[in-house]
């Protein structure tokens, strides 16, 4: 067991692309975590593959490192908006952050949500502004800005008198002052060591075991680890013990075997006291927010509490003509199960059952949460289809309400105009403009959750890939009524066959293709985007016809255009309400959801009458 007061807990935050991984890294190997002749990859905390192809941290993750006799606990937490929730439950665990703010570009939407939590939780902040060898580094201005944002929520003298520290951290150097540059990351542990509180003491009337639940992990030889964080008491292997459910039920259980974290690795312990952080391993249902207590005494700690969740999709089995021909889950029991299994792990995203058996409402913080999980799902086998995400919207005084984005974009000062004009159809509104040097300019906006669908895509367009675009969930507003999607209609195959470079040819003039020659499509599904707000109907299957006859033009050369490639998100963030997103672990496909090109027009015709109906009213 060791002494609370040689325990640091800290959680690293920081907005995605600030280089919170990789100080990690440092921290490890300057730490001698790792052998001289060991091998190690670059942002080791991101172990998971489509953290690594995205390049931004998804789930938050432990580590340890001893230094000086202290043990350090770190927690690496996401640094995008759409996963606070691994953050929020990252902060139960921890007396302290180390706020991380990129030297240009100072602090931004998911610096402000955390240090929000952080504050509210009365932690101490070590705060270290990275990247100062950047040439449009501006290091005393964003210094200057983070006191403002201090300020602005709220902060006591207390939580603004806390140490700066300067980094570069892909070169593993922290420095306590900007004249003199750093050579190590020492300065760093030394103020986490002195800044950093260790863990309180347990109340004088709390002398048994109470453990809160905050993350759940997997072994292949032991099965189901909770990982949490001792309040009070000691815990040791083969300990019985009571788990408190939610509702207050207590489940008798036994802790198998503890561990603890020594770099990247679990290693077994004999005892922990209050303070530590460890994984347990033998209670197999439970959850997170539970409380692992003393078994003949149990008392429950506070469960942990997220923020709502702000946007919703249908999840749905897949009823296309394809369907099973790539997947090896294709059923509603599997999809129900594996849905089920993601709420339960966790605790930001909620499923609900449906009037249709066959699907199911999944809803979460926002859509490139819930396209990670359908990309983790598609990895794993699954086969499914998906709507178009939808704000989740309630009711105050009579009003439906519906949940606001704070948006911020980083252009070139070109790019102001165009960026400015493209929001204020989406219901966008300007609240404020600063300059940054070097030719760019930051916009601040607030706008409709649903006015941002689809708009990503658009952004790096006009702002010819040099615009950084942002934002964070900013509360409830009455619905701003209509919203433009848009504006372009589908090009939608009409029968069930193999694409023809012949038929394509004389389809790309109507539009932009998504598929190439060769390609399966079936009735109802979207080839491309129509050149006019129409759908089109199109037959992209036609062979040409052979004759014995021969005539001057018949033999023209046939050179198709690269289609434009649909990735998951962009599939998404493209399809209208009546259509749908066929995903297999070999596929990402768009289709409407009526299939049949009569049941589409009866659709749009009782749509319409419906309409004028209440137009007259």
């Amino acid at each position: 067991m060791i002494s609370r007061e040689n325990i640091r807990n800290v959680a690293i935050v920081a907005h995605v692309d600030h280089g919170k991984t990789t100080l990690v890294d440092h921290l490890l190997r300057q730490a001698g975590t790792f052998r001289s002749n060991e091998h190690v990859a670059e942002r080791v905390m991101d172990s998971n593959d489509l953290e690594r192809e995205k390049g931004i941290t998804i789930l938050a993750k432990n580590t340890a490192v001893s230094y000086k006799g202290m043990q350090i606990n770190i927690i690496d937490t996401p640094g995008h908006a759409d996963f606070g929730g691994e953050v929020e439950r990252g902060l139960r665990l921890v007396d302290g952050v180390i706020l991380l703010v990129d030297a240009a570009e100072g602090p931004l939407p998911q610096t402000r949500f955390v240090l929000t939590k952080a504050l509210a939780m009365g932690l101490k902040t070590v705060l270290v502004i990275n990247k100062i060898d950047r040439q449009d580094a501006r290091a005393k201005e964003v210094l200057d800005l983070v006191y403002s944002l201090y300020i602005d929520l709220g902060a006591n003298e207390e939580q603004l008198e806390m140490p700066v520290l300067y980094t570069v951290a892909r070169q593993g150097q922290a420095s306590t002052s900007l004249d003199v540059p750093g050579k190590t990351l020492e300065p760093l542990y030394d103020a986490i060591i002195k800044h950093i509180p260790p863990p309180p003491p347990p109340p004088a009337e709390q002398t048994t075991l109470q453990l809160l639940v905050a993350n759940l992990d997997y072994d292949d030889y032991v099965g189901r680890l909770a990982v949490g964080r001792v309040q009070a008491g000691r815990i040791t292997p083969n300990m019985p013990v009571s788990v408190v459910r939610e509702g207050g039920k207590v489940q008798q259980g036994k802790v198998v075997k503890l561990f603890g974290f020594s770099g990247l690795k679990r290693t077994e312990i004999a005892d922990a006291g209050p303070g530590e952080i460890v994984s347990i391993a033998g209670i197999e249902e439970i959850s997170i927010g539970d409380t692992i207590a003393d078994f003949e005494k149990p008392v429950a700690l506070p469960r942990i509490t997220v923020d709502e969740p702000t946007m919703m999709m249908i999840f749905k089995v897949n009823d296309g003509p394809l369907a099973g021909k790539e997947g090896k889950y294709v059923t509603s029991r599997n999809l129900r199960e594996r849905l089920y299994r993601e709420a339960y792990r966790n605790v930001a995203v909620r499923v609900e059952d449906t009037a249709t058996p066959d699907a199911f409402r999944v809803v979460g913080r926002g859509e490139l949460a819930l396209a990670v999980i359908i990309e983790n799902m598609r990895r794993e086998g699954y086969e499914l289809t998906a709507s178009n995400p939808e704000p989740i919207t309630k009711t105050v005084d009579g009003q439906v309400h519906e949940p606001m984005e704070l948006l911020f974009c980083d252009v070139p000062e070109n790019s102001v105009g165009v960026v400015t004009e493209r929001l204020g159809p989406r219901k966008g509104r300007m609240t404020d403009m600063t300059q940054l040097g070097s030719g760019r300019t930051r916009l601040q906006f607030r706008i409709p959750a649903r006015g941002l669908i689809g708009f990503r895509s658009e952004f790096l367009t006009i702002t010819r890939g040099e615009g950084i675009m942002s934002s964070q969930f900013d509360g409830f507003e009455p619905w701003f009524g209509y919203i433009p999607k848009r504006a372009n209609g589908a090009m939608v195959s009409d029968r069930l066959g193999d694409t023809v470079p012949y038929a394509l040819f004389s389809i790309q003039e109507r539009g932009q293709l998504f598929v190439g020659a060769g390609t399966t499509v079936y009735e109802g599904m979207i080839i491309g985007e129509h050149a006019h707000p129409s759908e089109l109907n199109v037959n992209c299957c036609r062979e040409k016809k052979l004759t014995n006859i021969r005539a001057a033009g018949r033999d023209e050369n046939v050179i198709l255009v690269p289609p434009r490639e649909m990735g998951l998100e962009k599939a998404l963030e493209w399809i209208a309400d009546d259509e749908l997103v066929e995903v297999t672990p070999k596929s990402v496909r768009m289709r409407k959801k009526a299939l049949a090109v009569g049941e589409r027009y009866r659709a749009e015709r009782d749509r319409k009458r419906e309409e004028r109906a209440e137009a007259a009213d």
